[in-house]
């Protein structure tokens, strides 16, 4: 959020205790107070202390308790699992023998993708355009929302909850 109340989607590039590179494609101005709201962290304020073509930095001045438990964080972030997030799934995931399909944005836009694992309430993508997150897409015919984001691409939970027989059905596992 910028001083004026305007919040813009965004997605964050690194992150330390010192500093947030953040990807945009909103212009700021140096030295800009930032307030951000990021998943799985929470809200985190900063000064906008360098621009780049693919977004700017954000510089933290944290201290005491709110450095410790920032870093805290952070340390957790970084060394969850896979296996961690599996446990925590709702569904079952299923690797398609056919993976290829089509990632549809807003606009009509059409990108091929491959789904790297998909269940009856959603689905991990590997595409090669990376829509913020919030933005409702379609994955073939199934209507759904980005998520998050992850190193391969983006994961999609789908608006209405697929029937596992037609699941299985449309997908060769």
């Amino acid at each position: 959020m910028r001083p004026d109340h305007q919040e813009y989607a965004c997605q964050v590039g690194e992150l330390d205790a010192s500093k947030i590179e953040i990807l945009a494609n909103h212009e700021v101005e140096f030295g800009e107070h930032i307030v951000a709201y990021l998943d799985q962290i929470g809200r985190i304020e900063g000064v906008v202390s360098a621009r780049n073509e693919a977004g700017f930095t954000i510089s933290l001045a944290l201290s005491g308790s709110r450095l410790e438990r920032f870093q805290k964080r952070l340390e957790w972030l970084h060394n969850r699992d896979e296996s961690d997030e599996a446990e925590q799934r709702r569904h079952a995931r299923y690797q398609p023998s056919d993976s290829a399909s089509q990632l549809i944005l807003p606009d009509g836009r059409n990108y091929p993708c491959e789904i790297l694992d998909i269940s009856v309430s959603g689905s991990s993508v590997k595409v090669g355009v990376i829509p913020s997150i919030g933005t409702y897409v379609m994955l073939g015919k199934m209507r759904g929302r980005v998520t998050r984001v992850h190193p391969e691409g983006i994961g999609i939970e789908f608006l209405k909850m697929l029937d596992t027989q037609g699941l299985k059905s449309s997908f060769n596992f």
